[in-house]
């Protein structure tokens, strides 16, 4: 890019020719999964073209999935945020914003949600005048991190200087979700609120009808949002919404609004087909695709589950009996399949790579899950997670000691007695059983003990000891 060049923010209509091809590899390699490629053309197109913001959202898209990123499981930094070293860039950005910014984007990369890195971005994209720029980096940085009602108040701020009050009563109203007793955020919601309805009235006045639609659908998307919404209330919504997807089922926000209602009803084949139907509306966004398959196996899972119920509550039934285990050994074939054909779309992506091994294992083939998940452990995110199931495998192969490794190393890197913490040492103690290292097995169920006495059976376990 020419050091001269001034950077504002662009339509993909005013992308330069020599871009255009980038842009269209990108947007095809995301709908083939090649999240890593997808990637490297996008950042070569914000090299050139820094302003280009639907690059920047379909680039960060792609490294959430390819990495793994979870909002609001973003790493704990010094100071309670994701990550860290953003004064760095806003240093470098004194000298060079330009080089700053290619900079933060290769750092992003591996880490889309740091929080640290993303307000160092709003701050330089602030700087260049790139607005709507500095906005989406500091919805990054809040998505990875909701709890850092810092970072919202910050955007919030950001919506009402530029007096889009629509906007910041939507993120005083999530901070008040995080925090009830945040009285500035209160007053905000309220009085921002009150500015957007006097700036909607102002706009009626002198819109035409088309103008008046937009307006009643944002309307509309506002109360979408809202959760904690009742059954009865999720149903209700389901008629208002299913009467406006009649009128025109190619509506992607009415759509999506559908697939979310029905996710929360926990109707997971309604939810699959209009997660699958908004996948199609959305000419490939990767993000609708895999909450489809996301719902897709929920719907399946649910399905064995009913089963297993009624095959629990009437085991005189052999028809029944019969019919459970051959789903049960078809879910784990198709489940493998799928798995399969997704890490041979994307073979770079880690998540992927923990899916394969899981469906690896659950079907007994350990020794092929091993290097799967031994590539998956490269993801931080998942990490954890993927050496509890190395774990698991090594001891399903009788390799006590390395199953030991692996789940030591997984609650090494947990300080929080949660929920994952426990299974894990529930794990080690059983295979510390197994390989008579009774102490150590005593050691660990005791940790579990002290914190939660009804956990599985290790009161049993450690009381047991005693009474030895």
């Amino acid at each position: 890019m020419s050091e001269t060049k001034e950077i504002r923010e662009i339509t993909e209509a005013e992308l330069p020719a020599a871009l255009k091809d980038h842009w269209k590899n990108a947007k095809a390699s995301v709908e083939r999964n090649n999240h890593g490629y997808a990637i490297k053309f996008l950042q070569a197109i914000l090299k050139e073209e820094p302003g280009f913001l639907n690059a920047r959202k379909l680039v960060r898209q792609a490294e959430i999935i390819q990495s793994g990123a979870t909002p609001g499981a973003a790493k704990k930094g010094l100071f309670g945020t994701s990550g860290g070293g953003g004064s760095s860039f806003i240093r470098q950005a004194k000298k060079d914003s330009f080089g700053a910014l290619v900079a933060i984007e290769k750092e992003l990369e591996n880490d889309p949600f740091n929080c640290g890195i993303n307000e160092a971005f709003y701050e330089i994209a602030l700087s260049m005048n790139l607005l709507d720029t500095a906005a989406f980096a500091l919805e990054t940085a809040k998505t990875g991190s909701p709890a850092n009602t810092k970072v919202a108040h910050k955007l919030a701020q950001f919506y009402v200087n530029r007096e889009m009050h629509l906007d910041a009563s939507r993120v005083y109203r999530e901070i008040v979700k995080q925090d009830p007793g945040d009285g500035e955020a209160v007053r905000g919601e309220k009085d921002c609120s009150a500015k957007a309805s006097m700036q909607q009235n102002r706009m009626s006045e002198n819109s035409s009808f088309q103008d008046l639609v937009k307006t009643d659908e944002a309307a509309e998307l506002e109360k979408a949002s809202r959760t904690a919404l009742t059954k009865e209330q999720l149903e209700e919504r389901a008629g208002e919404l299913a009467a406006q997807y009649e009128a025109d089922p190619n509506n992607l926000a009415v759509v999506k609004q559908l697939a979310q209602t029905y996710e929360q009803l926990e109707d997971w084949n309604t939810c699959h087909s209009f997660y699958s139907w908004a996948y199609e509306l959305s000419n490939g966004d990767v993000a609708l695709r895999a909450k489809a398959n996301e719902i897709k196996d929920k719907a399946a899972d649910q399905h064995i589950k009913d089963l297993e119920t009624a095959a629990a509550a009437d085991p005189e039934n052999q028809e029944l009996q019969s019919q459970l285990q051959e789903i049960q050994q078809s879910r784990v074939g198709e489940r493998l399949e799928e798995c399969q054909e997704r890490v041979k779309q994307n073979p770079t992506d880690p998540k992927m790579r923990f899916d394969l091994g899981q469906a690896l294992y659950d079907a007994g083939e350990y020794s092929d899950a091993i290097p799967h998940l031994q590539q998956a452990t490269r993801n931080p995110h998942i990490r954890t997670k993927v050496l509890l199931l190395l774990g698991r495998t090594f001891d399903a192969k009788g390799m006590n000691d390395l199953a030991i490794k692996q789940l030591k190393d997984a609650n090494d890197e947990l300080t929080q007695m949660d929920n994952t913490k426990k299974e894990i040492l529930y794990e080690l103690g059983v295979i510390y059983t197994k390989a008579e290292k009774k102490e150590e097995a005593l050691g660990c169920f005791k940790q579990i003990y002290e914190i939660d006495y009804g956990y599985r059976d290790v009161a049993a376990r450690v009381e047991g000891s005693y009474a030895g």
